[in-house]
């Protein structure tokens, strides 16, 4: 939280206390994917071989399209047990390579998903749909709720019939970050329908008025 002090004179003046909202639509430019494979078997060694094997496969078919931006986002070995009768009984290993795609092309989302799959990605964790210029775009939005807090002192102060110094003495801002858009993939389907849509970006401010 920020909060902004202007001054603090004529304290013999009395304060109203306002909160201002403000919000810009944006449309978002960034796509994050995160997809893999998952493999499992009672030989560690082969499953991490079968692993990278399909795992290579992905990466490779994906830089086909043009794809270059991808990372490992996550590698993770587990036991696999199995319970019965109260005893547990070791079912081998499990195996989990988790790539982060980024692309510019959003339209492009459904093609590397449907493209990754099949090449042997059979995990898809999320979809992440984000601005570039978020901040831009939050500082408009910011402006915008002085500007709502300021409007509505002008309100009361013709609804009361009292003078309103229309420049705040302070302004706090109270705004949370602006979350990305999630997509969940439950179920794939060739050429997988995939919509950004809008992101809405708001900002809160209280501001202190003297009258």
């Amino acid at each position: 939280m920020s909060e902004y002090l202007y001054n603090n004179c004529c304290p013999n003046k009395q304060t109203m206390t306002l909160t201002g909202r403000g919000e810009i639509s944006a449309i978002p430019d960034i796509a994050v994917i995160r997809l893999g494979v998952l493999t499992q078997g009672e030989d560690l060694i082969k499953a991490q071989t079968e692993n990278a094997d399909l795992s290579r496969a992905v990466i490779d078919s994906l830089k086909q399209l043009g794809i270059t931006n991808i990372k490992t986002f996550q590698y993770t070995i587990d036991k696999i047990y199995e319970y019965v009768n109260g005893t547990r009984i070791d079912k081998g290993y499990s195996v989990r390579n988790i790539l982060e795609i980024n692309i510019q092309n959003i339209g492009q989302t459904g093609l590397v998903i449907d493209t990754a799959v099949d090449n042997g990605a059979n995990v898809v964790d999320l979809v992440s749909f984000e601005v570039s210029k978020r901040d831009m775009y939050y500082q408009e939005a910011l402006n915008l709720a002085i500007g709502n807090a300021i409007e509505k002192a002008n309100s009361i102060s013709h609804h009361l019939g009292i003078s309103v110094d229309l420049i705040p003495i302070r302004i706090e801002e109270n705004s949370a970050p602006p979350a990305p858009l999630l997509r969940n993939v439950a179920e794939r389907a060739f050429a997988t329908p995939i919509e950004s849509g809008e992101q809405l970006i708001e900002a809160f401010v209280t501001a202190v008025f003297h009258y």
